[in-house]
């Protein structure tokens, strides 16, 4: 008998055949809140990313720092892009998009999810990097390098995202489209596809990633190095705010398969709030930018724009005074 005769799972991001509204579907209270939500996540991720995308790309030096960081305000912009076409879905429970659409909605999340992890845990080794071996790092460290990086990132993450793709269709019911990810004649399962994106989308990337950053702590504490810390700070920020975001959205993707140990409903209601909060991280990016480059409650009538400039701007001297550092520990770099 097939693994996958017949759906019996909930489908995270989109219905499945099991879970398909009927035709008189109409919009309780859990869809007005992700609704209201879409609408602020869309609004500030557009505005928040884009500013970004600006002041890095028209008032920031480009540095391989300021790359990074454009890279991550491409991923989750073109992310928020995708939220209108599930507000619209979620209000009439009919896809009015076309075939291409579903499918390009149904990679939305994954795509996301590893560009932007890969990201942070490409900028923690770089970061780890100038620790370690200061001189070294700054005499490789390069914008045609880390252009290559970033877009050998992007294509290992658009492959990981590619089968989410074959398996995104629309089907007719009634009067209704439905737009959703059939997996009953695939040679994959979904439960195999949960695990992959949970191991590689987020278990391994924070694993490297905290190990990196426990070296880049145990270095500032040994030298002493207060100013070349606000930097770190600013990414440790950034990378628990992913974590907190999408860990939730990966536990209840794994907790959907084990779904007859745990209510409908339960399962439902946190599938899409989970969905919601891993949207979130999408416009949180520029928040935390603009709020970490200086002091928030002291600096409130100072531009948006040089706050976020400062914290997106590369601390040229973080390298240098902690080679100066080690210099002066008598250590060889």
């Amino acid at each position: 008998m097939a693994v996958n005769a017949t759906p019996d799972f909930l489908d995270y991001e989109m219905f499945t055949q099991a879970t398909i509204p009927p035709a008189g579907w109409s919009c309780d209270a859990l869809c007005v809140f992700i609704l209201v939500s879409s609408i602020i996540i869309f609004t500030l991720g557009i505005l928040g990313n884009s500013l970004v995308m600006w002041i890095i790309g028209r008032r920031t030096k480009r540095t391989v720092t300021s790359s990074w960081y454009l890279s991550l305000a491409v991923s989750d912009f073109l992310f928020c892009t995708t939220v209108p076409l599930n507000c619209v879905y979620m209000t009439t429970g009919d896809w009015h998009f076309g075939h291409f659409m579903c499918k390009f909605l149904s990679v939305a999340i994954p795509l996301n999810m590893y560009s932007s992890v890969f990201l942070l845990v490409i900028i923690s080794i770089d970061r780890c990097l100038s620790v370690i071996s200061p001189v070294w790092s700054q005499n490789h460290r390069t914008l045609t390098r880390s252009s290559v990086i970033i877009v050998l990132a992007w294509i290992f993450s658009v492959v990981l995202s590619l089968p989410t793709v074959m398996f995104a269709t629309t089907q007719n019911r009634g009067d209704k489209t439905k737009c959703f990810k059939d997996y009953t004649s695939a040679a994959v399962s979904s439960k195999t596809m949960a695990v992959i994106s949970f191991v590689v989308g987020l278990a391994v990337p924070l694993v490297v990633i905290v190990i990196c950053y426990s070296v880049i702590m145990q270095k500032l504490r040994t030298h002493r190095i207060i100013k070349s810390s606000k930097p770190f700070k600013v990414m440790t920020v950034v990378i628990i705010t992913f974590a907190i975001s999408w860990l939730p959205y990966h536990i209840f993707r794994l907790l959907e398969h084990t779904h007859q140990f745990y209510s409908h409903s339960l399962l439902k209601t946190g599938i899409q709030i989970t969905i919601i909060l891993a949207y979130a991280n999408s416009f949180m990016n520029p928040i935390l930018y603009s709020f970490m480059g200086q002091d928030f409650t002291n600096k409130f009538l100072k531009s948006i724009c040089t706050r976020m400039d400062n914290a997106l701007h590369e601390d040229a001297h973080s390298t240098t005074a902690m080679s100066m550092s080690r210099i002066g520990d008598g250590q060889t770099i």
